[in-house]
């Protein structure tokens, strides 16, 4: 029998911690690696849901543990990434997924508490649960760090300058942890996803979903969360060894598209 870990195309048997993972692209992304035979520890401030998620996953013989985590409190950041891997007994791969939805005008009263609250969620908690997971992701054989932005990171929208900001930080955290952990073998690497069908875009009435898609997008539509989701494992491969500081719009052509 060949050793999974030999094989360059396979994460079976790799241990992986997901955030944001009760629903969307981080409970499609947990599903797809345990499916691929991986080890799935799933975390999310949504305790019972992502703990659902992760009984439907063990439902279908996958191998998957869910932790509440609030990925702004960073005492619990490193309590939930440490309890991940000593449950699995090791940690090759950390997906940093987790976010919301900041989306407020520049003179609007309510800004600066808006403009903390983006930078704790979408930037901070990534170099806290990097930081967490590091010493684990040093006795890997071939750790991978994924982070997720936004193609608010590559070109911005009104009203979006707090989450723009954020998600822009975390393009360049990622390349510049690419360049401090590339000498360790740890690649790093961005998804930016483009418009998607998930919770934070579900307030959105389906017919200006269909008019922004057709007008904006190379393929006229939104994505799925499983169409983002498909991206991460791809990037975890033993085989992705030399990729990595790579920021990557799952947009549907909607950065390629100028008219």
């Amino acid at each position: 029998m060949t050793d999974t870990h030999d094989d360059p195309r396979s994460v079976r048997d790799r241990a992986v911690l997901v955030t944001g993972a009760a629903g969307g692209m981080g409970e499609a992304a947990a599903r797809l690696f345990a499916q691929q035979g991986a080890r799935v520890a799933l975390a999310d401030i949504r305790g019972e849901a992502v703990e659902a998620v992760a009984a439907s996953i063990r439902d279908r013989c996958g191998q998957a543990r869910a932790f509440a985590l609030d990925v702004a409190d960073g005492a619990a950041v490193a309590r939930v990434v440490e309890a991940a891997a000593q449950h699995w007994g090791a940690l090759d791969i950390l997906v940093s997924n987790a976010g919301i939805s900041v989306q407020c005008a520049l003179d609007d009263p309510g800004y600066d508490l808006r403009w903390l609250r983006g930078l704790e969620v979408l930037l901070t908690s990534q170099q806290r649960i990097v930081r967490a997971a590091l010493p684990w992701l040093r006795r890997s054989d071939a750790p991978r760090i994924v982070t997720v932005a936004s193609t608010e990171a590559l070109g911005a929208s009104a009203g979006h300058s707090a989450y723009a900001a954020a998600k822009s930080g975390v393009a360049g955290f990622t390349r510049a942890l690419a360049v401090e952990l590339g000498r360790e073998g740890i690649t790093v690497n961005c998804i930016c996803p483009g418009p998607i069908e998930t919770g934070m875009t579900a307030d959105i009435a389906d017919a200006h979903k269909r008019t922004f898609a057709r007008r904006r997008t190379a393929l006229g539509r939104y994505g799925l969360p499983e169409e983002v989701a498909h991206m991460m494992p791809s990037l975890c491969l033993p085989a992705a060894s030399y990729l990595t500081g790579a920021v990557i719009p799952v947009d549907g052509g909607l950065m390629a598209r100028n008219a």
